[in-house]
């Protein structure tokens, strides 16, 4: 287990130096989830151990959202000014997020689809 949650940390410290190092507009620990799904394709899947531990993190991921709350509520008066701007980005983004996700889950159904036999894709047509 110590080694499993040793390695979540490794690949997210990783992403981190990385964004410091180059200056890079990403979050670290983004550069290191990307960073550990690498390490993961490469070892052929995601070992016993390492799946357990990700999920107990997940498990109790809401306590995750506890310093956020926190800070909203410590810095509620600097919101208050600028409520309008800020709802309309959250709305924004939560349309566009959504609106991404269904198109990058509608693409990935289409090529998972069962084609019927007999069927050509169209690129694979040659008239001449």
């Amino acid at each position: 287990m110590l080694n499993s949650l040793t390695l979540i940390f490794f690949c997210q410290l990783m992403g981190e130096l990385t964004v410091t190092a180059f200056g890079l507009s990403l979050p670290g620990p983004v550069l290191g989830m990307m960073l550990l799904f690498a390490v993961l394709l490469w070892r052929g899947g995601v070992p016993r151990e390492l799946a357990q531990v990700g999920d107990a993190l997940l498990s109790n991921l809401s306590l995750l959202f506890v310093p956020a709350g926190v800070g909203i509520m410590a810095h509620f008066g600097l919101l208050r000014h600028d409520w309008f701007p800020l709802s309309v980005a959250i709305l924004c983004s939560t349309l566009a997020t959504i609106a991404v996700t269904s198109g990058t889950m509608v693409a990935i159904n289409r090529l998972q689809a069962p084609r019927p036999a007999g069927t050509r894709d169209s690129g694979d047509e040659s008239d001449g």
